[in-house]
C-alpha cells in the first residue's frame, strides 16, 4: 500500500468536496460569480482524484479514504461556510414585553427593526424583526439574552435586500461600536419604558409636535 498515494487521494477529495459544498452555499445565497469560479475548481479537482481512485478499486483502502474525505470535506466546507458569515441574517424575536423596550435598544445599536403587535397564549406580545449581518448575529442573540431573557427567536437567512427601510437603517459601523462598548461592559443597560401606553402617548405628542 502505498501512504503518499492514500493521503493524495483523502486530501484531493477532502479539497474538492469543500469547495463543493462552500459553492452549493454561495449559490443558495445569490453569489452567482463567485460560485461559477469555484465549480470550475471543484470539476478539475474532481476528475483528478476520481482518476487516481478508478485505477486501484481492487484495494479497498483507497476507496475508504476517498469516503473519508468526502465527509471530513462537508464538514469544512460548512465551517469555511459560517467563517465567512456573507450576507445577512433576518432575526424574528418575540417578546412578552409589551413595552418598547427591547426595540429601542436594538435602534441604538445599529439595527433594522420593525415591530408588530402580537398576542399569545398569555397576553399581548411585540413581535421584531431585525436585519443583522452574518458575521454579527451572534452578538445580537447575546444582546437579545441580556436584555429580554424571556424572548423567543428565530434567525433565517435574507437572499435578497432592496430599497426601503432595511437598505436605510443597518448600521454596520453602529454596531461594531456598541459590540465593543457591550463587550467591555459587566451588563448591557438600557433606558427603560415604563408601559406600552406611556410609549404610544410620548409618541402621539411628538408627531403632533412635528405637524405644528
Amino acid at each position: 500500500m502505498n501512504w503518499m498515494l492514500l493521503v493524495q487521494i483523502f486530501g484531493i477529495n477532502l479539497v474538492y468536496i469543500m469547495l463543493n459544498t462552500i459553492r452549493t452555499l454561495l449559490t443558495m445565497k445569490g453569489y452567482r460569480k463567485s460560485a461559477v469560479c469555484l465549480s470550475v475548481m471543484e470539476v478539475t479537482i474532481y476528475t483528478l482524484g476520481l482518476s487516481m481512485v478508478m485505477a486501484y478499486l481492487s484495494n479497498p483502502v483507497y476507496l475508504v479514504a476517498y469516503a473519508l474525505g468526502f465527509g471530513v470535506g462537508v464538514y469544512c466546507g460548512m465551517l469555511i461556510e459560517d467563517w465567512m458569515a456573507l450576507g445577512y441574517s433576518v432575526v424574528q424575536i418575540f417578546s412578552q414585553n409589551a413595552d418598547h423596550t427591547l426595540p429601542n435598544a436594538l435602534r441604538e445599536r445599529g439595527y433594522g427593526v420593525t415591530v408588530q403587535p402580537g398576542y399569545g397564549r398569555d397576553g399581548d406580545r411585540l413581535i421584531l424583526t431585525v436585519l443583522t449581518p452574518r458575521s454579527n448575529e451572534g452578538n445580537l442573540r447575546r444582546t437579545i439574552d441580556e436584555i429580554d431573557n424571556k424572548a423567543f427567536y428565530i434567525s433565517y437567512d435574507a437572499r435578497y435586500i432592496h430599497g426601503g427601510f432595511w437598505t436605510k437603517r443597518v448600521n454596520p459601523p453602529k454596531i461594531e461600536e456598541y459590540v465593543e462598548k457591550d463587550m467591555q461592559a459587566e451588563e448591557i443597560v438600557v433606558d427603560e419604558i415604563p408601559d406600552k401606553d406611556t410609549y404610544l402617548e410620548e409618541a402621539t405628542e411628538s408627531l403632533q409636535d412635528k405637524d405644528e
